[in-house]
This record gives structure tokens, C-alpha cells and sequence, in this order.
């Protein structure tokens, strides 16, 4: 079975991501796509849920720490019209949603980081990363990772 993957149409892994997604500008948030979400009837090992984080490693040396963009979760088993839409969380622009790169002295490296989770996640708009990651822990079937570079 091929292997659960995160791409963008708007940008090549490893490449620029155009202006029109930064903070500063339009701030739009990107495509994303999740293929081969691992599906296995009756298993431990069928996704429930898609989670995904945004967040900006090259920070820590300008602002001392990684800088979070973009969190969000999303039911893979649609039961009502909710299911249809991700549940946000907060970026450390202080805003629930999405917030571009923006980075203050130097071309970084954003990365997006998606998880295949084998339970449907409960957490209320406007959770941290931390609690993401802490809903997240131990339910994780699968892992992939988009990278873009944005220069201010």
C-alpha cells in the first residue's frame, strides 16, 4: 500500500511558497492534500481523524522557539454537515486559524507536519499545540511531512 503523504499544488516540497500565503500579505491559507490516508475496516489502524500542524523551526534561533502557524483537525468519517469542517486551533499570532510565514530576519523553512489518528478528536476552537499533541499521543498511524521556504 503506498504510504500516507501531505502535498500542495500551490508549491513543490522543498520550494518557495508563493507570497500570496504569507502573513503579511494575503494571507491565504494553502491547498493541502492528504493522500493515502490508511483505511482499514474493522482495525485499530483506520483513520478516525487528520491532524495537521504548521509551524516554523528556523524561529528559535531569531525569536527563541518554534513558531506554530497553523493547527487543525478534521473527522475522516463524515457523520453530520460539523464533520465537514476543521476544528482550529491557535497559532502563536494569537488568532485561531491560519497565519502565513512571516519571518522576521531570513528565508525559513516552514514545515507542515500531518497525523493519521485512529480516534476522532474532541478538542475545542482555539486549542494549543500542545494540547494537539497531547490528544494526539499514543493514536498516531501514520506521519508525513511538506516543507516550504519563504523569504521575507
Amino acid at each position: 500500500m503506498p504510504e500516507f503523504s501531505i502535498s500542495c499544488p500551490d508549491f513543490e516540497e522543498g520550494g518557495e511558497i508563493p507570497k500570496k500565503f504569507g502573513y503579511k500579505f494575503e494571507n491565504e491559507s494553502p491547498s493541502i492534500q492528504f493522500d493515502n490516508v490508511p483505511q482499514e475496516a474493522f482495525s485499530t489502524n483506520s483513520t478516525e481523524s487528520i491532524a495537521l500542524i504548521m509551524d516554523d523551526p528556523d524561529a528559535m534561533g531569531a525569536v527563541g522557539k518554534v513558531w506554530v502557524h497553523w493547527l487543525f483537525y478534521q473527522s475522516t468519517h463524515i457523520q453530520g454537515p460539523s464533520d465537514f469542517e476543521p476544528v482550529y486551533g491557535k497559532t502563536d499570532f494569537g488568532e485561531v486559524g491560519y497565519g502565513g510565514p512571516a519571518p522576521p530576519d531570513k528565508r525559513h523553512t516552514y514545515v507542515f507536519k500531518a497525523y493519521a489518528l485512529n480516534v476522532k478528536l474532541d478538542l475545542k476552537e482555539g486549542y494549543s499545540k500542545q494540547e494537539l499533541e497531547d490528544a494526539m499521543k499514543d493514536h498516531i498511524i501514520a506521519e508525513a511531512k511538506l516543507t516550504g521556504t519563504f523569504a521575507p
